[in-house]
């Protein structure tokens, strides 16, 4: 496991840099079973893998409570560096209906993400995503409430997609409150944060950059040979990067990362996992996973380290390579699935 990381220049609140994403243990990559998650969530801490994510839209509340199952039967809070978030809203059936950031609004989330958790504070709560209609500075002053009465311990913004709104947005949220995380999907073939001053931002104000799907939802790792290879209820048969007309062109970067990893010695997950961290010390990533021995290989990357010369190679393999297809579908643009 890699060196802990501070979450948040000056918050003294010290992880390890390789998380886990809980989201698929309960929605939209599969079935799974309870017996099987705890048995990650079990060999997650032994691996000393104890930053942990969620939110209360996963599963509609159903992550949460798994959490809340594994906390009660086990008895290790303490042990778990805990996330979750607020936002978005969905009904009972799981349609999405919008973002909502008002205060009544981001208390309530609280207070239902304490109960199903069964905890008494969240170390880290993100908004999950940004709400047109309410000021920011109004969903932070409810943030900062919270924190004073000892529900959540520190505040992250979170963002399906950076817009022309994100660097401004940013910035006036953390005069009301320093942010101490931005969640965003960063990877080999989601660099956006780089090119539209988004990682230039973070890096001014000391706020950490937590990379969601790191590994292309999986696709990067090379393990996926086909778009036949998804689940009737997997959301990926519907998303355009992995269509049967940009799959085989996508699988180029794919190749290159495989024959990369070889060269190293690795798996094609570590090498990932190891660039995204290598990218600096305000970098922590948290790649989701349900089966025990994808877990243990991801967790290996933190011991994974890059001459300067494999770095600008593996970097112009990256910069180089030509993504088809865009990130989400045209519904699932407004409500992608992390």
């Amino acid at each position: 496991m890699a060196q802990t990381r501070e979450l948040g220049k000056g918050s003294a609140a010290f992880v390890n840099p390789l998380g886990l994403g809980c989201m698929g243990m309960s929605e939209f990559y599969g079935a799974s079973d309870e017996e099987t998650n705890m048995a990650v969530l079990d060999r997650a801490l032994e691996l000393g893998c104890s930053f942990w994510d969620t939110a209360n839209v996963y599963g509609l509340g159903k992550n949460e409570e798994l959490l809340g199952r594994y906390f009660a039967a086990r008895g290790n809070r303490d042990k778990v560096f805990l996330c979750t978030k607020f936002g978005i809203v969905r009904d009972e059936a799981g349609k999405f209906l919008g973002f909502n950031g008002k205060p009544e609004y981001v208390r309530q989330c609280c207070e239902d993400s304490l109960k199903r958790l069964g905890v008494d504070t969240i170390d880290l709560y993100y908004q999950h995503r940004p709400d047109p209609n309410t000021p920011i500075e109004e969903t932070m002053k409810a943030l900062v409430e919270l924190k004073n009465e000892g529900k959540i311990r520190h505040i992250g913004l979170s963002e399906g997609a950076v817009d022309e709104h994100s660097v401004d947005r940013m910035r006036r949220a953390h005069k009301v409150h320093p942010i101490a995380a931005y969640q965003v999907e960063f990877s080999p073939w989601t660099l956006d944060i780089e090119t539209n001053d988004m990682l230039k931002t973070t890096r001014e104000l000391g706020i950490s950059i937590v990379a969601f799907c790191p590994l292309g939802r999986g696709f990067l790792t090379g393990a996926i040979k086909s778009p036949d290879d998804f689940g009737p209820d997997d959301y990926r048969k519907t998303s355009p990067r992995y269509s049967p007309e940009n799959f085989p062109k996508n699988l180029e970067l794919v190749k290159k990362i495989q024959t990369f990893a070889e060269k190293k010695g690795v798996l094609p997950s570590q090498l990932i996992l190891a660039w995204v961290l290598a990218q600096g010390n305000d970098f922590i990533t948290i790649p989701g996973t349900k089966r025990i021995k994808y877990l243990e290989e991801n967790v290996k990357a933190g011991e994974v380290e890059f001459l300067d010369a494999e770095m600008k190679e593996l970097r112009e393999i990256i910069d180089t390579a030509i993504i088809s297809g865009a990130r989400y579908a045209p519904a699932q643009a407004v409500n992608p699935p992390k």
